[in-house]
């Protein structure tokens, strides 16, 4: 009698809302105070105001296809389409991606962030380095595709760490977006993407080595001919993961691969 009336009493607790007039506060749902994640001040959200006034949205000009800073005056007035800059090397040896969009440099002091998130288990940080890198494709103008896919973790990384960096990062983008009149959804899904095997970390191996490293290394298990696809990744460094990934999806038929990451190794 008394273990039922217990559960009952716990279950009455667990239904208990939030009052209305709380959740119905303008600007948006009713949020517990928190601390800053970068200067760890008490505020409302991910970040303080004094610190989204330090670390702006980044702006600088990149290349379309790799996502590497290019000069200051590569987006000046009267200068090519931001969505065709390209730097040398892409120039020379275009990617197997139609655009890469990365929302900040890997530095000070996101870096510290991203490696919370992906070694720390700290997934708090998650929503918002997405949010961060929603901002980077809103302004890149990157209209939705038919799938978000995150970048995959082998099956004996996924056992140890327990959880995908990239798909709490890319389960967040699978909303709502677009520009014009028409707003498309596009979908997650983070089983199209197989990784075959637990290959050495990329960070570990010289840049000459990380392609030869993942050669092979993703299959396509689900119908991709035609779609739109974009791959999303925590941080790009060579880029040797996702242009494997992304020559899987072209091979299996996919119309269009982007590549989103939040962080690009400068």
């Amino acid at each position: 009698m008394r273990a039922r009336k217990a559960i009952k009493a716990l279950k009455a607790l667990v239904a208990i809302k939030a009052p209305k007039a709380l959740a119905a506060r303008p600007g948006g749902p009713w949020r517990w105070p928190g601390q800053c994640a970068l200067c760890r001040r008490w505020c409302r959200g991910g970040t303080c105001a004094d610190c989204d006034a330090l670390h702006s949205p980044d702006a600088h000009p990149r290349c379309a296809l790799c996502a590497l800073r290019l000069p200051p005056g590569a987006a000046a007035a009267g200068a090519p389409d931001p969505r065709s800059l390209r730097c040398g090397a892409c120039a020379r040896r275009p990617p197997p991606l139609s655009r890469c969009v990365a929302a900040m440099d890997y530095a000070f002091p996101w870096d510290r962030l991203l490696l919370a998130l992906k070694f720390g288990e700290q997934l708090e940080v998650a929503p918002l380095l997405a949010g961060r890198l929603s901002l980077a494709l809103a302004r890149a103008g990157i209209d939705a595709p038919d799938l978000i896919l995150p970048v995959p973790l082998s099956a004996e990384r996924l056992r140890e760490r327990g959880y995908n960096q990239a798909h709490e990062i890319a389960r967040r983008l699978a909303r709502p977006q677009g520009t014009g009149e028409v707003e498309r959804q596009s979908r997650l899904c983070a089983r199209t993407l197989l990784r075959l095997r637990d290959t050495p970390q990329q960070a570990r191996l010289p840049l000459d080595e990380r392609r030869r490293n993942l050669r092979g290394a993703f299959v396509v298990l689900k119908p991709v001919r035609g779609l739109r696809v974009a791959i999303v990744d925590d941080v790009m460094t060579s880029g040797a993961t996702l242009h494997e990934a992304a020559l899987a999806l072209r091979r299996a038929g996919a119309a269009d691969v982007q590549a989103w990451v939040v962080a690009r190794t400068p």
